[in-house]
């Protein structure tokens, strides 16, 4: 598949000097590269400045992954060779400068939902979705994957001025040095400054539940319907969830965005790094608590209790904190209780093998 753009450069694509340094690392060299921007079953889309091409990974590559972040994600940089001008193979996958992970009800292991990606625009419509705890869910998810979030609220035009305002200052006052861009794509209000603030050869990742506006904005930025959406009901001022599949896409600016299918909850992994990033005020205050293993729940001369009987730290905040971190600890525990029990299976095997051994020698 040709180029449109005959001067495309990998750096166009978000190539730098740190995939650059892994590339040779990893003995790649000799290789040509690409930038996976879609995924599907078994296969990906990959460009460069050659053409886009469907991949797929070597057999070897699928024999020596261990888990899925072994696997190419939307936004990696992969080695492969081109076979001929629409297919071509994947060898390996370039180390990763970030990464969006997130864990999925009753399902031990994470997916991941974007790699190498510049900021996260983390969207909620003005309307039945919005709410200051989810957000705090994606933040924590941008946090430990490196990633600086932002935030849109999308469907302006279905509140007032004075309540755009209110929830503007609702959550400044509730996260700290966050940049907020409000959207409409009815009246179109915010758009030209949402295109601005995407710079040419970054990568944004477009996060949010089924229906906030996701494709719709995407549309908008691109100047032509490229997404699929649903109609919006003017009941709830909601629109179907309609994107299946993650896809990256390109600005007339340069800038490169990522749409994401919607999703009804966000699981968070083993995040303690991005825990304590959102939650910075009240890993301060945990610091002058009586007893270094506090769990802030019950205990006795915990700073943290007391900060909010004296009405120093928010309640609803703090009750948001105890619940994703009884989730983070959850599954930190379950990878821990897994590595034990794959270490006592190693016992296991090598006291079998021993007697075996012995019993042979008998013989």
């Amino acid at each position: 598949m040709a180029n449109d753009n005959k001067t495309l450069t990998l750096e166009d694509l978000g190539y730098n000097a740190f995939f650059k340094s892994s590339q040779l690392d990893l003995g790649l060299a000799e290789f040509p590269i690409a930038r996976v921007i879609a995924e599907y079953k078994e296969a990906y889309r990959v460009k460069n400045t050659n053409g886009e091409y469907l991949a797929k990974i070597t057999g070897r590559h699928m024999f020596n992954a261990a888990k899925r972040e072994d696997y190419p994600a939307v936004g990696d940089w992969v080695a492969l060779t081109e076979l001929d001008e629409e297919k071509a193979v994947i060898h390996g996958i370039l180390a990763r400068s970030t990464i969006l992970k997130k864990k999925y009800s009753g399902k031990q292991e994470a997916q991941v939902i974007a790699a190498n990606i510049d900021i996260a625009f983390v969207i909620e419509s003005l309307d039945r979705d919005y709410n200051l705890n989810r957000f705090e869910r994606y933040f924590i998810l941008a946090n430990e994957g490196k990633i600086k979030p932002a935030v849109i609220l999308n469907k302006t035009d279905l509140i007032s001025e004075t309540d755009l305002e209110s929830r503007i200052d609702q959550i400044k006052r509730r996260f700290n040095d966050i940049d907020i861009i409000p959207t409409s794509t009815i009246s179109e209000d915010g758009l030209e400054v949402l295109a601005s603030y995407i710079e040419k050869a970054k990568t944004y990742c477009f996060l949010g539940s089924s229906g906030v506006g996701k494709s719709s904005l995407i549309n908008k930025l691109l100047n032509k319907d490229e997404i699929k959406t649903s109609e919006i009901s003017e009941s709830t001022g909601r629109g179907k969830h309609t994107t299946t599949a993650r896809e990256m896409y390109f600005l007339h600016n340069g800038g490169i965005v990522i749409d994401n299918p919607g999703t009804r909850e966000v699981g968070i992994t083993d995040a303690s790094a991005g825990m304590e990033n959102v939650f910075d005020e009240i890993i301060h205050i945990s610091g002058n608590c009586k007893y270094a293993n506090c769990t802030h729940t019950h205990e006795p001369g915990c700073a943290v209790l007391k900060a909010i009987e004296e009405n120093k730290l928010d309640e609803s905040r703090y009750q948001n904190y105890i619940k994703l971190k009884k989730e983070a600890d959850f599954y930190g525990m379950n990878e821990l209780e897994k590595r034990i029990k794959d270490r006592k299976f190693g016992k296991f095997v090598k006291n079998v093998l021993k007697q075996r051994k012995g019993f042979t020698d008998k013989e």
